[in-house]
Order: C-alpha cells, then structure tokens, then sequence
C-alpha cells in the first residue's frame, strides 16, 4: 500500500516567522512586555524605555535585552525620538504569525 504525500500549505517563509516569534514569545518577560506595549499602543499611548521600566521589575538593561529579542523577531518597531526609544507593536507580523499557527491545525 503506497501513502500519499499530503500537500504542505506552509511556506518556507511561515514556518520561519512562526520559528522566530515563537523565540521571541518563549519568554513570560517578553510577553508581557509585549502585551503591555500592545495595549497602550491600542489606547493611543506610545510607551518609551523609562514607561516599560517603571511598569515591571526588571532592570533598564533586562528590558533592553527583551525588546532587542522582540524587534528582531519583528513584532516591535523601536523608533528614537530624541534621546528615548519608543515602542510601537508590529500589528502585521503578529497577524500573519497568527494566521500561519492556525495552518497547524
């Protein structure tokens, strides 16, 4: 008896990006940091280094090292305004890394 190979609708690409923001999500520091970012972005609000810092317990060096692992997966954009970094959530990249999860199904 001969088994048919299945057709994968994952691209390359997906399997890549749900591979990074998965990296990314793996810590509970990275989503929280994420969610809080999220909501203040969705209120309007455009959280720098110092707003993170303030909200949780970690060190400004900690928080750096979080939001350097959450850009390079592409869920946060960090833009300098002055001498502060500012936070805005990358709506696009967590839509797709949504839609690919949803291909496991």
């Amino acid at each position: 008896m001969r088994l048919r190979k299945e057709n994968d609708d994952m691209l390359d690409e997906e399997i890549l990006l749900v591979s990074e923001v998965s990296d990314a999500f793996a810590h509970p520091a990275r989503v929280k940091i994420f969610r809080y970012i999220y909501l203040a972005n969705r209120n309007r609000q455009i959280p720098c280094n110092k707003d993170v810092v303030e909200v949780f317990d970690y060190s400004q060096a900690t928080i750096s090292q979080h939001i350097k692992k959450l850009a390079a997966a592409g869920l946060i954009e960090v833009k300098k305004h002055e001498r502060q970094s500012q936070y805005y959530v990358n709506i696009g990249i967590l839509g797709k890394y949504l839609n690919a999860v949803k291909k496991f199904q």
